[in-house]
């Protein structure tokens, strides 16, 4: 009871100071947030993040920016863009694309939603309509493009980060269209075959499309070619990042300021390099770590109630010693998930297209690889050594269990997400509050995800080692979870940035998905050891890691069936 009052007290402290310190860094020098729904011309419910800097009034009006995210991720992913921006004098519109986030409709449809988006910030009196700006990452790009198609003289400036013109997602672009135009592209971009037709991003001043987009057959990093007063400039930078890595560089948000401040009028002259935002993002970490503090907190002070009594077992005490059997399974238990990772992805999809009933690709990617990887050590399982099944009411106990620490949980974000206008993120890690369509889609997978994580924290407690200090044995759980991707991911990135060729190119956003799962598994690896010393059992912590893995995965990825 005692180390669970301290757990959720230290949880508590570490989420309202990190909620506070990140709504603190990014509303500094008076910007106002609000949380915004707006309608498309078709109806569609649309979500955004209006950030509006002091100053911009009516009788004032301030030049604005359309922001937009890429595929599988939501406005706040654009925080350190919109908080750099709206600093420098812009108001921000950081929208959800349609399927994504808060926003209706499946992805994907109307434009990416940017049509709408644009049109909502032309339709603000706060903004000068003279000098708006686009910004958009990955697919946000192509939203900006479907904005600019739809409104040729709707704006000034446009800034791609990792994304491109032309088919089959957006028109082919011109020396003359879209107007005044910086693209950056990262030396390490994972999807430079995708965007620009190169085997590598260094070499994507070479590609036969952009060369026919800035209307010259060499192309010089840094030089602006064509005419910002005409509307025809062009320009390429190249940070030394990654595609995912775009919104955590200085270079590359410093890239977007510099282009800005050279096309739009109205802004607060600052130096590119004078950026706050990483303090947000670090703040917002620290709230995520708290967030699993009061996990953890909370499930040792429910655990302390009479209800729960018949669940507060001792565990097993664990193999003796790490024998050749124990090593054989713990390679399994690392190496199986990662080498099934990208067969399972592709099946799902090849074989499995969204529907009403499944209609979230990436979900359901998780769902069927999670499936595939529980299904031999289930048998193993069956057929090996391990205890008995629990009881149904044990069952049911774990299921309340795990629904009231969730709720916990839960709760707290949801009021961080109220007071403060913050989700706990940090880079590609971020769990936000579901809408009402995200809960609905959620129960469709809950059941399988859950399955499969009871199995896996089943066969991790088989790899317990008697005597163990808890060091090693939460760092050896993590391993078996997380080793493998973290193999997986030092070879192909090793080989990647070695000689600028992806390895995992015929996939690259399943390429991108994989880094989460590193952290993601060793926190499912925490978890679960936690909840076993407490419990004895997988099925505990195997339910509440059911239920958080379904919400993180539904609430980030897209929707693309309504």
């Amino acid at each position: 009871m005692r180390k669970g009052w301290w757990l959720f007290l230290l949880g508590l402290a570490l989420v309202l100071g990190g909620s506070w310190q990140a709504s603190r860094i990014q509303t500094a020098g008076g910007i106002a947030i609000h949380d915004i729904r707006l309608r498309s011309p078709a109806g569609t419910r649309m979500s955004a993040l209006l950030y509006v800097p002091r100053g911009a009034t009516a009788a004032t009006p301030a030049p604005g920016i359309l922001a937009v995210h890429g595929y599988i991720n939501s406005r706040e992913t654009q925080d350190g863009f919109a908080i750099e921006f709206a600093r420098r004098g812009y108001v921000v519109l950081a929208l959800d694309q349609t399927g994504h986030g808060y926003s209706g409709g499946p992805a994907f449809s109307e434009g990416f939603g940017g049509p709408a988006g644009l049109a909502y910030l032309r339709a603000l009196r706060i903004v000068d309509k003279a000098n708006i700006g686009l910004e958009g990452h990955s697919m946000g790009g192509w939203t900006v493009l479907a904005a600019a198609a739809a409104m040729p003289d709707g704006y000034r400036a446009m800034v791609l980060e990792g994304s491109s013109t032309g088919k089959p997602f957006a028109a082919d672009g011109t020396p003359i269209w879209p107007r005044n135009l910086a693209l950056v592209f990262s030396r390490y971009d994972e999807f430079s075959q995708v965007m620009w037709g190169v085997g590598r991003a260094q070499d994507v001043a070479s590609s036969p499309k952009l060369q026919a987009l800035f209307g010259t057959r060499t192309i010089t990093p840094g030089t602006i070619y064509g005419s910002i007063a005409d509307g025809s400039a062009r320009r390429l930078t190249q940070p030394v990042t990654t595609h995912p890595g775009d919104h955590f560089s200085h270079a590359a948000i410093g890239d977007a300021l510099d282009w800005f401040g050279q096309t739009l009028d109205g802004g607060t002259p600052l130096p590119a390099d004078d950026q706050i935002w990483l303090g947000k993002e670090v703040a917002t970490g620290i709230a995520l770590i708290g967030f699993f503090a009061i996990l953890a907190g909370s499930f040792d002070l429910l655990l302390a109630l009479a209800l729960f009594a018949p669940l507060r077992r001792a565990p097993p005490a664990g193999v003796p010693a790490r024998d050749a059997r124990w090593w054989r399974q713990f390679g399994m238990t690392a190496l199986v998930p990662a080498i099934t990772f990208f067969p399972a992805f592709i099946l799902v999809t090849l074989a499995l297209p969204p529907s009403a009933l499944l209609p979230q690709t990436v979900t359901t990617q998780v769902m069927v690889w999670a499936l595939i990887n529980a299904g031999p050590t289930l048998l193993q399982l069956r057929f090996g050594q391990s205890q008995p099944p629990a009881a149904a009411s044990r069952w049911l106990l774990s299921a309340l269990l795990a629904l009231a620490t969730t709720a916990i949980g839960y709760a707290v974000l949801t009021a961080m997400a109220a007071w403060f206008t913050v989700d706990f993120r940090f880079w590609v890690v971020a769990l936000k509050p579901l809408s009402l369509d995200q809960f609905r889609i959620a129960t469709v997978y809950l059941v399988p995800i859950t399955f499969a994580q009871v199995i896996t924290l089943a066969a991790l407690a088989r790899l317990a080692v008697a005597g163990d200090g808890w060091l090693m044995r939460y760092g050896a759980a993590q391993l078996a979870l997380a080793g493998g991707f973290v193999l997986l991911l030092l070879v192909d990135y090793g080989l990647f940035f070695t000689t600028g060729q992806l390895p995992t190119a015929f996939d690259p956003l399943t390429t991108v998905i994989a880094i989460q799962f590193v952290p993601l598994l060793a926190i499912i690896a925490a978890i679960g050891t936690f909840t076993w010393r407490r419990t004895g059992s997988a099925v505990p912590g195997g339910l509440l890691c059911g239920l958080f893995v379904t919400w993180y995965v539904v609430a980030g990825t897209a929707t693309q069936a309504g």
